[in-house]
């Protein structure tokens, strides 16, 4: 894999862009640019896999969180075809609803074969 951290950051910065389009056509243009064909996204409430169902993903959280929009608020890590990054949702006055933490992997021309989000802090370690 000869992805550079450039090429990484470009290919997140699109996948949050997705998030926030509002326009069907466009946000299907940056999907194809961020996604591979079978791409696949998981978190704790939702899933979609291939282009179609990743932006009807997206019509549902921008319903159900109107005028509210993806942050990337971390550098993004990268290794091998591995990706991580923290992200949030804020509403336009920057309160935020929602953040995270995004893991993925990578294909070999740049574009997200996965994404799994996780949501708020890492749980405690309950073995102390």
């Amino acid at each position: 894999m000869d992805v550079t951290t450039t090429d990484v950051t470009t290919t997140i910065d699109t996948y949050l862009a997705m998030w926030n389009e509002p326009d069907r056509a466009t946000r299907l243009a940056l999907i194809e640019r961020a996604w591979t064909t079978e791409g696949r996204y998981v978190d704790p409430l939702q899933e979609a896999q291939g282009h179609d169902a990743l932006s009807a993903m997206v019509d549902a959280i921008q319903e159900q969180f109107p005028g509210q929009r993806f942050r990337r608020q971390s550098g993004v890590d990268s290794h091998h075809d591995q990706v991580r990054f923290a992200w949030d949702l804020a509403t336009p006055d920057g309160a935020v609803t929602v953040a995270g933490v995004d893991v993925g992997v990578v294909a070999d021309d740049g574009r997200l074969v996965s994404i799994t989000g996780f949501f708020g802090d890492p749980p405690e370690d309950g073995s102390a």
